[in-house]
């Protein structure tokens, strides 16, 4: 079974990234009890850049809470934290922290059928310069497109609530594509 971790959302704000600010709303926070999840999102959720993030096959981002313990290594790594130093969840972005579903597992149209409401698996995430700054390192970007390590946006197929605590069944779709696949196909050259 699929279990939801934690539900995340944020309010986009601006945050300095390097020498520019910019609009972000990548630092997701857990909220607790339900929350309404709408045709584009999660109430209280924003996307910062809608060519980007957000709308009909973007309105909800979900990550596999297992690759937690491989960012945490990396931010070690690369000194901007503490071997030991928990990473909240929300900390990549994600509206959704899963745990029993990972990528390998996930094909466009794979429907995520929750206590409360439908998502579909409609593409992974390509990471961008936000995510180094989340992290706190320049190569975050680098590692997610290596790892593969990406998680999945996903589609409203019907209107409802999500919380923290819920368990999800992954539903089959017409499984022709894998998300690893295209995020692999999609990925910039070296």
């Amino acid at each position: 079974m699929i279990e939801v971790c934690s539900v995340n959302v944020a309010r986009a704000s601006l945050r300095n990234i390097g020498a520019r600010q910019v609009l972000t709303a990548i630092g997701k926070k857990p909220v607790s009890g339900p929350v309404e999840v709408r045709a584009l999102g999660l109430v209280g959720d924003e996307q910062a850049d809608p060519s980007v993030h957000g709308g009909l096959s973007k309105a909800v981002y979900a990550y596999p809470q297992e690759h937690y313990a491989f960012w945490r290594v990396v931010r070690a790594q690369a000194r901007v934290a503490e071997w030991d130093a928990a990473l909240a969840p929300g900390a990549v972005g994600e509206n959704l922290s899963l745990r029993g579903l990972l990528e390998r597992d996930m094909w466009i149209g794979d429907y995520l059928r929750l206590p409360h409401c439908v998502l579909a698996i409609s593409e992974p995430r390509q990471p961008c310069f936000k995510f180094n700054a989340a992290m706190g390192f320049n190569q975050a970007v680098k590692l997610m497109q290596q790892s593969a390590y990406c998680g999945a946006y996903l589609t409203v197929i019907e209107t409802g609530t999500v919380e923290a605590g819920q368990m999800a069944q992954l539903v089959p779709g017409p499984r022709e594509v894998n998300l690893l696949d295209l995020f692999r196909a999609r990925r910039p050259p070296r």
